[in-house]
């Protein structure tokens, strides 16, 4: 038996392990179990080129739990150590034996799927363990089983095993203030959690399933009634992982029904479908593969996060991708793995890489690529789809310049009327037609078809185009289309009259003369409440709307940017609401208010007329909203 102290850098590392090594100690057994299938790969390859005269077969990891004896123990079949392995890659902390080994076969073990840094994620162990065992056997010929045992101190002892199968099995004595790792259902989560998709099998106890080689025999009894004897059952290995995920195979492996089993394995809660997905698969200048879906969404962008699960050569990472990836596509949901992202450093350090940064921008283009391709390829199929996506696609073209050049090949700016334009075919069909006399083509938009019914109407008529622009974040995309467009502008069809909307050179005359426009001037000020609205006398035809309520698009819009996340608009956010009366002086209405004797029957005309106004665009509430409904009955009597 050898004796002897653990070469480490710093005295007594083992209390910085465990306080510093990771912020969370359940991680030890994702470490734990990446070391297992490293060595299980490392056979498989070295068995493939020859150097290894071990039979690879079809080995596993297991997991087990010793509950009385207070031990967890974890069993691979990979190629094992030596004694003096032992000594080299246990006791020298931070060695990696991983890379030592990439180094050694770089040019054949290129695809091997080494996970790699057998070193310091051993000893993660001692974050939940008072002493660790390693009881190991080598697949070289003529080699002596080592058994290594720590307390947690730096001393060691090694001494000969009497273990006859290849490979390692690490023995942990839970500690005290570390029991819940002996509970079979938190180890069962944390084998979910973080190994569900190792590419080795890993056997966590058994189960019992249908014998499917027994058919039950069914009988009748004295009385003819059928009777069918029990379904035999067998006790076969609990395998908690899927060792070949979809990502891990060739598209032209893969059908629809496979990518959608395959969305069912990573959300078992979710029970929509998603709406399509895109399969990455790269490996210059860097290692990437996985699969995002788009999924339904809501109108909450806050809720969508968090749902993309970061692999590195299939062991879990973090569902936190938030700078990893561009910041509009953490609302998607899927996989991304690429062994070029650390595994066991912070986020922000990720943030910071530059392979990470390739891999962002890679994403990006590959998303839109295929956008792309989904609208060419079937572009009713992806009208149809679009208020369920326009969401991630409007984040995208305000987040992502690159992606904002993209878009202009597949983002939609539906009409009121179910038409969808891209942005060169919405030019196209109005830019003859809504171009003011100043030369800017006015995009005239309705935020609520219903609300906005009569505005809409009203621009219609004119033979406008209405687009429904409706998502939490248009304000802010109209924003960056007018800075970026050339000679362009934005305007909610509520935002003031049509013909003021989109003012032409042609303009309406007056009935009214200075003096009549006057007396109408003073009678409505009277009436109207100059806190809450701005009177306008406007001409305009005589079949338009009498009374118009409109909000300014100027006004409006920052308060709906600063509500949304605008940053740096609170000032709009603080005023109060104020809205413009338009008063066309050319409708019959206003000739009646003018030439009604009574004062009384005057003020009664223009308040019913406000509140009418005020109903068509959700106003009128509480008393007014019950005064209006008495004027009314009054009026009709």
């Amino acid at each position: 038996m050898a004796k002897g102290n653990i070469n480490v850098s710093v005295e007594n590392i083992f209390p910085l392990i465990k306080k510093f090594l990771y912020s969370d100690h359940e991680i030890f057994l994702r470490e734990l179990i990446s070391n297992g299938t490293d060595a299980t790969l490392k056979l498989k390859h070295l068995t493939s080129i020859g150097e290894s005269k071990s039979e690879y077969g079809t080995p596993v990891i297991e997991i087990k739990i010793d509950k009385e004896g207070k031990k967890l123990h974890i069993i691979d079949q990979g190629l094992g150590m030596t004694a003096e392995e032992v000594e080299k890659y246990i006791n020298q902390i931070a060695f990696s034996g991983a890379e030592e080994f990439l180094d050694q076969y770089k040019d054949s073990a290129k695809d091997s799927g080494i996970i790699g840094h057998f070193g310091l994620g051993f000893y993660s162990a001692f974050m939940v363990a008072e002493k660790v065992e390693i009881i190991t056997k080598s697949h070289k010929e003529d080699t002596i089983s080592a058994h290594w045992t720590c307390d947690g101190s730096p001393e060691f002892t090694l001494e000969a095993s009497d273990k006859t199968d290849r490979g390692t099995e690490i023995i942990l004595h839970i500690a005290e203030d570390s029991t819940e790792f002996l509970e079979e259902a938190r180890i069962g989560s944390l084998l979910t959690k973080y190994n569900k998709f190792m590419p080795i099998p890993i056997k966590f106890g058994t189960k019992e399933v249908n014998d499917p080689e027994h058919t039950p025999a069914t009988t009748k009894d004295a009385e003819g009634k059928e009777t069918t004897e029990p379904q035999q059952k067998i006790t076969i290995d609990n395998i908690i992982n899927n060792p070949n995920p979809a990502w891990t195979k060739q598209p032209t492996e893969l059908e629809d029904e496979n990518y959608k089993s395959f969305y069912r394995e990573l959300y078992p809660a979710q029970f929509e479908e998603p709406l399509f997905h895109i399969h990455l698969n790269v490996d210059y200048p860097f290692n990437l593969t996985g699969i995002l879906y788009f999924p339904k969404m809501t109108q909450d962008m806050s809720v969508q996060k968090d749902k993309i699960q970061l692999y590195q050569n299939q062991v879990y990472v973090t569902d936190n991708v938030e700078g990893i990836v561009p910041e509009f596509l953490t609302m998607l949901r899927g996989v991304i793995d690429s062994p070029d992202i650390p595994l066991n450093v912070s986020r922000s350090y990720l943030q910071a890489d530059g392979a990470v940064k390739k891999i962002s921008s890679y994403i990006t283009r590959k998303v839109a690529d295929k956008l792309k391709s989904l609208f060419n390829s079937n572009r009713e199929d992806f009208e149809a789809k679009w208020n369920d996506i326009k969401v991630v696609i409007e984040y995208g073209m305000l987040s992502e310049d690159k992606f904002f050049d993209k878009a202009d090949a597949f983002a939609l700016y539906p009409t009121v009327d179910n038409k969808y334009y891209t942005y060169e075919e919405l030019e196209n069909t109005i830019k003859a037609n809504q171009t003011d006399k100043d030369g800017k083509m006015v995009i005239l938009y309705a935020s609520d078809q219903d609300a906005q019914h009569t505005y809409i109407e009203a621009a219609k008529a004119k033979g406008y185009e209405v687009l429904l622009l409706d998502s939490p974040i248009i304000s802010h995309l109209m924003q960056k289309l007018e800075s970026t467009k050339e000679n362009i502008t934005f305007a909610r069809v509520d935002a003031d009259s049509i013909d003021k909307l989109i003012s032409k050179e042609d303009t309406v005359i007056s009935k009214l003369d200075d003096d009549q426009t006057k007396a109408l001037d003073e009678l409505l000020k009277e009436v109207i409440p100059s806190d809450k609205f701005m009177v306008q006398l406007e001409a305009q035809d005589s079949d338009a709307t009498p009374f118009m309520i409109t909000q300014p698009e100027f006004m409006r819009r920052m308060k709906e940017m600063q509500a949304s996340g605008g940053g740096g608009m609170n000032m709009f956010g603080n005023m109060p609401e104020m809205y413009n009366l338009i008063v066309n002086t050319n409708s019959e209405l206003v000739g009646e208010i003018l030439n009604t004797k009574t004062k009384k029957k005057q003020e009664r005309l223009i308040s019913q007329s406000l509140d009418l106004a005020r109903l068509s665009q959700g106003l009128l509430k509480g008393k007014e909203l019950s005064d209006f409904i008495s004027r009314s009955y009054e009026m009709i009597k």
